[in-house]
């Protein structure tokens, strides 16, 4: 079966893509275009793979001929669709990049699923097309209403899929809402490698290893027990499972449905800075500084859905293990920078 990965040398995808090496029934085809991703990735993806089942072809997705040609040249089981710009702040600078690259390429990419009869859609969606939600759990109920252009881009993107699969019968996808995916692939081969760095735990662990001068807490007057938000982490490794198991549900006749992944519970953003501190034994400056735009007080996660439905079940819920993986993953990307 051939399988279409689009941004699988990312963060998420390429842990998607290693997971998925395991089946050796599979041809992997990934698109990337590497704008925020590093090369270095696909060589560690290529030697999970015999070199028939596993092809890299640098493009981006606006490029729709391009696009198009591969649907052509293969004829595809199922499409992981990564591929997208993530950055909340960047978002409400320019939020027609990420109408384009976000919501526009996704548009494409569902005509010409629909076009080649490629019947089995996995996206890669977000908690931020939620928004403030004032409740202690998110389910995937509640009505969406996001607060910041991002996931503005991304529900969408969701409508998109949601009302092609009404139109067309065959046509069955799965929307995996995530929380904050944090930590490194427990063999330390994957993990996050963004320019610039924008999420919480591996800026923590930079600054650990004094890449950086001292943390930024973006205001510590939210309506939480220590004042910062709170954000439910979810690691890596369980998250790419997920999307395994999303497949198979697929595979087994299943109805199209959304899904959050999450833990259940959340962590705020000093208590993140304090686990950090606990499993390097370091102390570095922290500065509280102002809010950012667009940032919900609470993103916690009811994943019962996902674990009743699939066969999933988490298992590396544990706080310390995500920060010992994140902080492993950024001392290796040091030895290497060297």
């Amino acid at each position: 079966m051939n399988i279409l990965v689009t941004g699988g040398i990312g963060y998420i995808g390429s842990h998607v893509v290693k997971q998925l090496s395991e089946n050796k029934d599979l041809k992997i085809v990934v698109i990337d275009d590497l704008i925020n991703n590093n090369f270095s990735t696909v060589n560690t993806l290529e030697k999970l793979f015999l070199k028939e089942n596993f092809e890299f072809i640098k493009l981006n997705l606006n490029d729709f001929e391009e696009v198009e040609k591969i649907f052509k040249k293969y004829s595809f089981f199922a499409i992981f669709h990564f591929a997208a710009y993530t950055q909340v702040i960047e978002s409400m600078k320019e939020p027609i990049k990420y109408y384009e690259n976000n919501t526009l390429n996704t548009l494409n990419l569902v005509k010409l699923s629909l076009k080649y009869k490629v019947n089995k859609f996995i996206f890669s969606s977000t908690a931020a097309v939620y928004g403030n939600v004032h409740k202690q759990l998110i389910e995937e109920n509640e009505v969406c209403n996001p607060i910041n252009v991002y996931g503005k881009s991304k529900l969408l993107s969701e409508e998109i899929i949601r009302d092609s699969a009404k139109a067309n019968k065959d046509f069955k996808f799965i929307i995996l809402r995530y929380f904050n995916v944090a930590g490194a692939s427990l063999d330390n081969s994957l993990g996050e490698i963004h320019e610039p760095e924008t999420h919480l735990i591996p800026l923590v662990a930079q600054t650990v290893l004094g890449k950086r001068e001292k943390v930024q807490i973006y205001g510590d007057t939210y309506p939480t027990e220590d004042g910062t938000c709170i954000r439910d982490y979810i690691h890596i490794e369980d998250l790419a499972s997920a999307h395994i198991q999303a497949l198979e549900y697929l595979k087994e006749g299943n109805d199209s449905d959304i899904f959050n992944c999450g833990y259940g519970y959340g962590f705020s953003v000093k208590q993140i800075i304090e686990m950090m501190q606990k499993v390097s034994n370091v102390r570095f400056n922290i500065e509280v500084v102002e809010k950012r735009e667009g940032e919900p007080t609470v993103l916690v996660a009811n994943s019962n859905k996902i674990k009743n439905k699939f066969a999933w079940s988490p298992k590396y819920n544990d706080l310390e293990l995500i920060c010992k993986t994140a902080l492993n993953w950024e001392k290796k990307l040091m030895s290497i920078s060297k």
